[in-house]
Formats: structure tokens, C-alpha cells, sequence
């Protein structure tokens, strides 16, 4: 029955190690079917040369399982409350990456300092702040999500328009329109951290890129009147 979401979510996550994302089983990639209100997770603790796609846990948005024999992800619930809340996203990816990781220890936002960030999005990654003690010993992972939507409220973003959070002392976290987009932002994501930890090495006082080329560089792949690439 949900053959082809297990494929597509099989395949995504079989992206994290091949692009250098993953250790072990550092990480987990999700993807839903919105018509039949569920989602495809990797299972717990499976490393990834062992995976198989018959493995893939089906769980609906309350993150309770619908099909499957093994354990899901113990990020199951914040994969399932991101999809219950923001109903236009299609796939999640959560990696510990080593310069993302470092930014999120840091509890840094990953300031916009060149073309390569605007393209992608035209504002700081950020960093949600740690969970409190009361977040941490209650229902951890369904407060994870919580804490995310915070952030997104306290700092006046939309998820569309920033597909990547970092959560302090943990790591990051990635989504879009496909599972296959939400790895595609999690391999941009840890460049970006990479980027803008060697600029700082570089350069500790580096300004934030000017606003006309930060707006620039958004606007002609993502605005209105995008001109990049060769359209549909």
C-alpha cells in the first residue's frame, strides 16, 4: 500500500551518507503522502549499508505507527508534528553534519555573508535557543518541533521562504516540497555553515552581505519574477 512512499523515502535517506551528511546513524530523512495523511521514516538505529527499503516505518501525524515491523526514528515525533502544523511541506531531513553541529553548539545563527546563502535564502540560518529543563524532561521530541515554530514566530519567518533551522546544542534540520529537496537542503546547509566558519577564520569582522545583492540573488531564483534556470 505504501510501497512508493517507502522507495521515495528510502532513497533520500540513502543520500545522507553519499554526501558526506552522516555518520553511523547520525540522521533521518521523512517523506509524506499528504492524500493519505501519513509519513515514511527511517527506522531507529538502523545504519545505513544495512537499510532496505521494506525497513521504512509508516507513521501518521500524531506519530503513532501505521505500518511497519521495526522501531521508527526517535525524531518520529518532531517529524510528525512539522508536517501536522506546516501542511506544504513534502519531506523533512535531520543530519548532525560537523560544521552545522558546530554552529548549533555554538548557538550561533549562520550570518548571510556572500551569493551563495542569498541564492538559497535571503536571511541568517538561525539557531533556536535550547529547550528548557520542563521541554527537555516532558515529551522531548514533540517539544522539539515546538520549539522550532518559536523560533520561526520570535524571529518573523516563514517556513517557504527559510527551509533549514538549527536547534542549539543539537543540530539541524531540513525540509522542502520532496524528502529529495529536503536532503538537497541539508547538504546546502552544512556548506553555508562551512562557508561562513572560514570567512569568520578569514576575516573575524566580515560584514553581512549588502542588501541589493542579498535581495538580488534570492529574487532571480525565487521571486516572482525568478529567471533562473529553464523554468518549467
Amino acid at each position: 500500500m505504501y510501497t512508493s512512499l517507502k522507495e521515495e523515502c528510502y532513497e533520500a535517506n540513502m543520500q545522507l551518507p553519499k554526501l558526506g551528511l552522516v555518520l553511523f546513524t547520525f540522521g533521518n530523512v521523512s517523506a509524506v503522502d499528504r492524500e493519505k495523511g501519513v509519513f515514511a521514516i527511517k527506522p531507529s538505529g538502523v545504519p545505513y549499508e544495512k537499510l532496505q527499503p521494506n525497513d521504512i516505518v509508516i507513521c501518521d501525524y500524531d506519530a503513532q505507527v501505521v505500518e511497519g515491523s521495526m522501531r521508527p526514528s526517535s525524531d518520529t515525533k518532531t517529524h510528525a508534528l512539522l508536517y501536522k502544523t506546516w501542511d506544504t511541506i513534502g519531506g523533512i531531513s535531520h543530519t548532525h553534519s560537523t560544521y552545522a553541529v558546530a554552529w548549533a553548539q555554538a548557538g550561533l545563527d549562520i550570518p548571510i555573508f556572500g551569493t551563495t546563502h542569498a541564492d538559497h535564502t535571503h536571511q541568517d540560518i538561525p539557531c533556536a535557543p535550547v529547550l528548557t529543563d520542563a521541554m527537555i524532561e516532558g515529551d522531548y521530541e514533540h517539544e522539539t518541533g515546538h520549539q522550532i515554530f518559536n523560533c520561526f514566530a520570535e524571529k518573523g519567518l516563514v517556513n517557504s521562504e527559510m527551509e533549514m533551522v538549527l536547534l542549539q546544542n543539537h543540530g539541524p534540520f531540513t525540509w522542502g516540497k520532496t524528502a529529495e529537496k529536503a536532503v538537497y537542503n541539508s547538504a546546502v546547509l552544512e556548506e553555508l555553515a562551512k562557508m561562513a566558519y572560514l570567512t569568520l577564520q578569514i576575516n573575524p569582522n566580515t560584514p553581512r552581505i549588502k542588501d541589493t545583492l542579498r535581495m538580488k540573488h534570492y529574487e532571480r531564483k525565487h521571486g516572482k519574477n525568478a529567471y533562473y534556470g529553464q523554468g518549467c
